[in-house]
């Protein structure tokens, strides 16, 4: 949401970095030709410098041998010294225009070094004669020097006079570009301005004409703002004041109406309930028959056809329990070896079923129908796909206060889609061909029955086969589970 305060922040930032970003610009520019002007001028006091210490040089030369003392040798050497560093500093102005004339000034300033430390040497060989001589010389040579710089500066000036005018033309130039970037600016916060006057006008504008359609009694006009600002929030409010006041009509207009449609449907449903009364088959008159079948089938030497009709009726009395009762462990593991029992004689050997099972757990309280879907699943996917069967192994066991029944199968496994999907409670349907309770309903009544979430684990190995571990506190913390049992 950009409000209205930082819109006007976006406004003056966006001014300041127009105005840095131009400012910057010329710094950029002048300290550029700034660096260019003192690039030119160091060179010019490069050359002077040499002109300079070679006449300092001869000079101390001349003192020298007017006077020949240890003080005045080193004032020369010194000077010499100053002479060779200048020559230094001479050969990085070399370009294409000055080459050869910078190689003959360079040699220049070589001599006369050379010539002074001559005049020396026959200074000190007292050959008088040849020291004035090399002296002479050393004279003539800083007069050359001298008029080389001149040439030199002559000919950097000639070089560079094509700077000075491109100097003037970039003047020009940046003249001309100041002042297009100015209409430009100034073109760019018009249009700035504008987008930013209508993102608050605009949005006021819609809530007057909203206001004016509800001063009309047209409430059902929806009040739609496209801002997201404070402007948004007042909209929001005043489209919520809209709906209240129209669905108060509405439920007005329509009392009468929903009050006899009411009446309506009682009767409606009293008479669905009597047809649904009359379509049913008495439980208690089905397990009677299940249990005359049951004793025939013994009577008639098929004990296995009659225990698997005693399973039957078995499964069938408990699923008809209500499901929000609390049963105990060993109610769950009795059902589900009565369902194993009828699978076993469906799959024959193709089903394996190994328990585990610590008798002094079997106290424990837990919702009704809670193992049998377990199993039924493991069942579902594990066995019924294979053609060579597979084993389901039941674990109960004590951990401390928890009681853990692990039920685990050797089938192709589960995906970690299916997985998260029943333990988020979202996987709610059952199979087609189950008994008609699914995981996720079995994973939610559990959670339910004990408060707590972490009641149920389920793993799938990479090499197949799924792993179901329920955790069962041995004391229950919530009665949720029981006062919503009571009110049904």
């Amino acid at each position: 949401m950009i409000g209205i305060q930082r819109k006007i922040w976006t406004l003056t930032a966006l001014v300041m970095f127009i105005m840095a970003s131009i400012w910057i610009m010329l710094t950029y520019y002048n300290q550029k030709t700034q660096d260019q002007y003192n690039d030119i001028l160091q060179r010019y006091l490069y050359m002077n410098e040499v002109t300079t210490t070679s006449s300092q040089t001869v000079n101390s030369l001349n003192i020298y041998l007017l006077t020949p003392t240890e003080g005045n040798l080193s004032s020369l050497r010194r000077s010499e010294q100053q002479l060779k560093q200048a020559r230094s500093s001479v050969g990085r102005l070399r370009n294409g225009e000055n080459d050869f004339a910078l190689t003959s000034y360079m040699n220049l300033i070589d001599s006369l070094v050379e010539t002074t430390d001559r005049s020396v040497m026959f200074k000190s060989e007292r050959e008088n004669e040849e020291s004035t001589r090399a002296f002479a010389e050393a004279t003539r040579i800083s007069r050359y020097i001298s008029e080389m710089t001149l040439q030199l500066i002559d000919i950097e000036l000639n070089t560079y006079d094509r700077f000075y005018r491109s100097i003037i033309e970039q003047a020009e130039e940046l003249k001309k570009l100041g002042i297009w970037i100015l209409l430009a600016i100034t073109f760019g916060l018009l249009l700035f301005t504008y987008w930013f006057s209508l993102s608050i006008t605009r949005p006021v504008q819609q809530l007057t004409k909203a206001a004016q359609e509800l001063a009309k009694g047209r409430f059902e006009r929806q009040i739609t703002v496209t801002s997201r600002d404070e402007i948004y929030f007042l909209a929001t409010t005043f489209e919520r004041m809209r709906v209240n006041i129209n669905n108060l009509i509405l439920e007005i207009r329509e009392k009468a109406r929903l009050e006899s449609e009411l009446q309506q449907s009682r009767l409606l449903l009293q008479e669905s309930q009597l047809r649904s009364l009359q379509s049913q088959i008495n439980p208690h008159f089905l397990f009677n028959i299940l249990d005359t079948l049951s004793k025939k089938a013994f009577l008639e030497g098929a004990e296995e056809t009659s225990d698997l009709l005693v399973s039957v009726a078995g499964l069938l009395r408990y699923n008809l329990k209500r499901l929000d009762r609390a049963v105990t462990l060993y109610d769950e593991v009795r059902v589900m070896r009565q369902y194993m029992e009828i699978q076993s004689a469906r799959f024959t050997e193709r089903l394996t079923l190994v328990t585990e099972i610590d008798e002094s757990c079997l106290s424990v309280q837990m919702p009704g129908l809670t193992l049998q879907p377990i199993v039924e699943n493991a069942v579902i996917h594990a066995i019924e796909p294979s053609e060579s069967g597979g084993t389901i192994t039941v674990t109960i066991a004590a951990e401390g206060d928890v009681v853990t029944v692990e039920i685990a199968d050797d089938g192709p496994g589960m995906s970690e889609d299916k997985i998260r999907g029943i333990l988020e409670e979202r996987e709610m349907q059952p199979e087609g061909h189950s008994t008609g309770i699914g995981f996720g309903n079995v994973v939610r009544r559990l959670r339910l029955f004990y408060g707590v979430t972490d009641v149920i684990e389920i793993r799938s190995g990479e090499d197949g086969g799924v792993r179901v571990k329920l955790k069962l506190p041995k004391i229950r913390r919530s009665d949720t589970y029981d006062k919503i049992a009571d009110r049904g």
